[in-house]
């Protein structure tokens, strides 16, 4: 049941008979700064759905941050990392982008579908759903998170997460390298040991499930997909990556208390991690 409410609670589509674009509100950032400068986050959201026969209904619909006060190009391209054909960065030219890759979606299905539509028997609606998310911003570390989400038939609807840290003062991603030397046979034992700490929600007949139980692996990998705060450094894994798709998404925390002795000193000193 998790993963179900995950899926449809990531897709959160608006029905549309027609293109519908909206911009959001233009969010100031004030506790930290590109360059010593405040900056600000827009968005863009374009939704729209289109019917191919009586039997299937494809709805399509992406979120975009925009950062007009980002100008490195490196940084800009590692935020935009899944949108390869990005090459203007502006609300203007973010929003045209979605615009094309909404189109291609539907072109490809409508021609895909050619030879099996008239099969189809009872009725059912495809999406892919994608999004930005600013999760938080720290001492200019800056937490984005990208979700997707996709039924394109099949026993269930697929989707996932990734997680990255941008330092804005530096103008560059930062890598679990930036933030601890510990050893990756070590930092793999914390993972599994900590497995448990964050349910993932799911629940059977009998209750809670723990994380634990729906693993697919004997080893956890330290992936680069990976968040903080003040407490924790978290690694965030999306469904059938380490466990089952009933467990849905899974966050472990490996606190700095853990990595103690390995924490990279500068990143020690900007968090204000107590020794």
């Amino acid at each position: 049941m998790k993963n179900i409410m995950a899926a449809l609670a990531l897709s959160a589509l608006i029905i549309v008979s027609c293109k519908k674009t909206e911009n959001s509100s233009t969010e100031t950032v004030k506790n930290d700064s590109v360059q010593g400068n405040t900056f600000t986050i827009d968005s863009i959201k374009v939704s729209d759905s289109l019917k191919l026969s009586d039997s299937l209904k494809v709805k399509y619909s992406a979120t975009m941050l925009v950062f007009p006060d980002i100008k490195d190009k490196t940084l800009l391209d590692s935020i935009y990392f899944g949108e390869k054909g990005i090459r203007d960065f502006s609300k203007n030219g973010i929003q045209a982008w979605l615009e094309k890759d909404k189109n291609e979606y539907f072109n490809n299905i409508k021609k895909d579908s050619k030879d099996w539509i008239s099969d189809m028997n009872f009725s059912q609606e495809w999406y892919s759903d994608t999004g930005m998310k600013l999760k938080s911003k720290l001492n200019d570390y800056m937490h984005l998170q990208y979700m997707w989400g996709s039924y394109e038939g099949g026993a269930h609807d697929n989707y996932g997460f990734s997680e990255r840290v941008f330092d804005v003062k530096n103008n560059k991603r930062l890598q679990l390298k930036d933030i601890t030397n510990v050893p990756t046979r070590k930092l793999e034992a914390m993972l599994l040991k900590n497995i448990n700490k964050i349910n993932s929600g799911t629940t059977n007949n009998n209750g809670a499930v723990n994380n634990s139980e729906m693993l697919l692996v004997d080893v956890i990998p330290a992936t680069e997909n990976f968040y903080f705060d003040e407490k924790n450094l978290y690694f965030h894994y999306s469904p059938y990556e380490i466990a089952a798709f009933a467990a849905g998404d899974i966050t472990i925390p490996v606190s700095w208390e853990e990595l103690k002795g390995t924490i990279n000193p500068e990143f020690e000193k900007r968090m204000r991690i107590s020794n």
